[in-house]
């Protein structure tokens, strides 16, 4: 059977093969062995709270399951415009709101409306595999640009001026970034934006970590941009993390108000609506009891990534920069490859370096982590990345294996 270009250009998600891998190390342990510590996958410890729970069955009981408007529901796109205004004192009509099939869907959509064949959009590397996927589905080209910790791993303005050519379609960021938990700053967002516009691009940046902000300096959604460049930004959002939804698959999009309809009308045809049962349990997120939750929870990811960067620091795994949002600890660990005399990664990422270690770290720590081979081509070998979303006690449990290891 011919495959199409479009799948055979789509790479693995490696990520998920480290966690299959996992999975048979685990179900082949004996009795009494250490169970396995999940730091790969970027999943919140933590489900969604009660009011949330609770609305679900309210809807399923009284029968609300029937397709919502292509847009989403109007109450919910209030609810979303109205957090925006409470949490980011940023003014968002809801009538720039699409709701998704999860954040995948809103970077499916976003991409399909923008991209064209042969199309460049630029963006970090390292940067989250499946957004580069999406511009690749698209028929576009994902431009990868090394962007180390001197720039929080975060593309610089010089660096989009430097690297924008005649294909260039405009930039895909991710702020905060996975795998880093790195935001830009603030100016240079202008910056990239502000060259952007001039350039009659588009500047897309995934904010689905933004609510797992812990630094004021960096906590504002682009959406806030001024003279004008908020209100051109395509922000994709999710309530996976901050909201604690990641199996009900739903997101957003806020959208230049000229692309609304062209999205729906895409969405119409490619989704008919995100899940209605999801859309009436999201609305309970916005009760002030959901929303103290929350910030209870938010507290709760500072105070595991207070504890368990600093034991890595300590460790020799180096985290060159502290993250200022999300759930990871990207850490550099050329000095424990070295160490335990694991080669540095060869012409394929899976020879040595983060790869091979994470493999060892499952042997020997029964710890399961993720290496930067998703992460972009830059340097794969060099960094591996913890998910710090798991409760305290397994961090602890975490650094207790890695430590008797070493």
């Amino acid at each position: 059977m011919k495959i199409a270009g479009r799948a055979a250009r789509i790479e693995p998600f490696y990520v998920m093969e480290l966690a299959k891998a996992a999975a048979r190390q685990a179900a082949q342990a004996g009795p009494g062995s250490r169970p396995m510590i999940y730091l790969n996958i970027g999943e919140p410890d933590f489900t969604a709270p009660p009011l949330v729970q609770e609305a679900a069955a309210r809807a399923i009981a009284d029968g609300r399951s029937q397709y919502t408007q292509a847009l989403g529901l109007p109450a919910l796109r209030e609810a979303i415009s109205g957090w925006y205004a409470s949490r980011f004192g940023v003014d968002v009509d809801p009538g720039r709101i699409v709701i998704t099939a999860g954040a995948s869907a809103a970077l499916q959509l976003a991409c399909l409306a923008l991209i064209d064949a042969g199309d460049e959009v630029l963006m970090p590397d390292p940067s989250y595999p499946c957004n580069r996927q999406f511009v690749q589905a698209a028929e576009g080209r994902a431009v990868m640009i090394p962007a180390g910790p001197g720039q929080r791993f975060q593309l610089s303005a010089e660096q989009v001026r430097q690297h924008w050519g005649s294909a260039t379609r405009g930039v895909l960021l991710a702020s905060p970034s996975n795998p880093t938990g790195t935001s830009i700053a603030r100016q240079t967002l202008s910056d990239i934006a502000s060259h952007v516009r001039e350039r009659g691009g588009v500047t897309m940046v995934d904010e689905i970590y933004l609510g797992l902000s812990h630094d004021d300096a960096y906590g504002q959604s682009a959406l806030g941009l001024a003279d004008g460049l908020g209100e051109q930004v395509i922000s994709i959002n999710s309530f996976s993390k901050y909201f604690n939804m990641t199996g009900w698959r739903l997101g957003w999009l806020v959208l230049p108000a000229e692309l609304v309809p062209v999205v729906e009308r895409m969405a119409q045809n490619l989704f008919i609506c995100a899940s209605t049962i999801a859309q009436h349990a999201a609305l309970a997120c916005f009760h002030p009891d959901s929303l103290a939750e929350y910030e209870r929870r938010r507290a709760a990811f500072k105070a595991r990534r207070d504890y368990f960067i600093p034991e890595l620091d300590r460790l020799g795994l180096t985290v060159p920069v502290m993250p200022d949002g999300a759930f990871y600890a990207w850490a550099d660990v050329t000095g424990l490859c070295s160490r335990w005399g694991i080669p540095p990664a060869g012409p394929q990422p899976d020879q040595g370096g983060s790869w091979a270690l994470a493999f060892e770290l499952m042997q020997r720590c029964q710890l399961a982590t993720t290496p930067g081979r998703d992460f972009g081509p830059a340097d794969p070998g060099r960094y591996l990345r913890f998910s710090t979303a798991n409760s305290m006690e397994q961090l602890q449990e975490a650094v207790a294996r890695l430590e008797a290891a070493l």
